[in-house]
């Protein structure tokens, strides 16, 4: 179908370039060997006892390493004595629901068959207090039936809010283990004052609920495994905000400054909570600071939904073009349960659809304002996780060649 003038389908598009973008590179040589480091320390090792039903908190995001780190700890709690079970801590995520968020897990490989433990992933929540006046907070009732609690989750800047706890363990035990009432609740706040209700909440939540210590994980910029913490329950807070400020030194960026067209390969909830990072984009329903560099850039055009996101296609709506393969890997259930609980609607809402990828630039192209159509800035990533090889069009070679981490390969 001919959505442009017979002359925007007949002037070439430039040719791409790849590009590789160095960021600091510092990671764990043996991650297995690590976490075992962590979790027989006194102060972590002495938590657990036989006998103890612990439940390991996992979430959705896409965590390099995770299937050996989970591994590592439940071979750790049964060494000990203790009887360990997964339990899903991922708030609206698989739609919200038992089934969905066990076939989530599944796709990480978090079965029962290739763990040798029970995965519970019942969304049944309790009402334990509230926080800041009237901010309800719930907790799921498989987890505060166990004798201690283990969330295990990646640290990391949020896609949505700024504050000194951001994505990381707290978030999991207000939001992830909140399951979809929880989460709606908390949403319920302006995104400016969900650091200060994510750490009051993680506090009632450490006063009130059995858990014993939280594994935090820090990757580079090549999304790799770079440091493992176990935080203890006494001061879990306040380590937690010491890896936050690490944060933005371990993050990938798009080192450009100024971009016509983005073209994104893929989105998934695994890549980000908001199906890519805000962050690195500088687009975003709900935020408009953001605390690492991003280019400036005019249209965003997205490919694909990631097989492992389950059909949650959130972040969908802050493209301009997308395609009709993209918009096919759609579920509507899992992307409007996240997006409703969230009350970032925009984040669901369907762009402009085309049938390629080329037809998708000369739309973006099109719509693009003060572009050389002889020489526009066309920029194509992966997703925001992978960025170090990504492509340019000739017109930002000469940008390429005098930014410091960047080289034309």
């Amino acid at each position: 179908m001919p959505y442009l003038l017979k002359e925007d389908y007949e002037y070439p598009l430039p040719r791409m370039y790849p590009v590789r973008q160095i960021f600091p590179g510092d990671q764990l040589a043996d991650v297995q060997t690590a976490v075992q480091k962590e979790l027989r320390r006194p102060e972590i090792e002495s938590k657990i006892f036989p006998g103890a039903k612990v439940a390991v908190a996992v979430g959705s995001r896409g965590i390099r390493n995770q299937g050996v780190i989970v591994e590592t700890v439940l071979a750790f709690l049964k060494s000990r004595g203790a009887s360990p079970f997964l339990v899903s801590a991922m708030g609206s995520h698989g739609s919200g629901t038992e089934r969905g968020q066990r076939e989530v897990l599944a796709g990480y490989g978090f079965t029962e068959e290739n763990l040798g433990v029970p995965v519970v992933t019942k969304v049944d929540s309790d009402r334990i207090g509230t926080v800041l006046g009237n901010v309800p907070v719930y907790f799921d009732r498989a987890a505060a039936g166990a004798d201690l609690i283990i969330p295990i989750n990646r640290v990391k800047l949020h896609t949505d809010f700024n504050g000194e706890l951001q994505s990381g363990i707290c978030k999991m035990l207000v939001i992830g283990l909140g399951n979809q009432i929880g989460c709606s609740g908390i949403h319920e706040e302006p995104p400016a004052r969900f650091g200060a209700i994510i750490e009051a909440a993680a506090r009632l939540i450490l006063e009130k609920m059995p858990v014993a210590f939280g594994l935090a994980i820090l990757e580079n910029a090549y999304d790799q495994t770079k440091q493992i913490r176990a935080l203890p329950r006494e001061t879990l807070v306040e380590e937690e905000k010491e890896m936050v400020r690490l944060c933005a030194e371990s993050m990938p960026s798009l080192k450009l400054s100024k971009i016509d067209v983005l073209v994104m390969e893929e989105i998934g909830k695994e890549v980000s909570g908001a199906g890519f990072d805000p962050n690195i984009v500088g687009r975003s329903s709900c935020r408009d600071a953001y605390v690492i560099h991003h280019p400036e850039i005019q249209t965003m055009i997205c490919l694909d939904v990631t097989q492992a996101s389950h059909g949650n296609a959130i972040g969908i709506g802050l493209f301009d073009v997308i395609t009709k393969k993209c918009f096919g890997k759609m579920d509507l259930e899992a992307t409007y349960a996240n997006a409703i609980a969230c009350k970032c609607i925009e984040d669901c809402k369907i762009p402009c659809m085309v049938d390629t990828e080329e037809e998708a630039v000369r739309v973006a192209l099109k719509i693009c304002r003060n572009v050389d159509r002889k020489a526009p800035r066309i920029v194509k990533i992966k997703n925001t996780l992978d960025l170090e090889r990504i492509q340019v069009s000739e017109a930002l070679l000469e940008e390429v060649k005098r930014t410091p981490g960047m080289e034309r390969i």
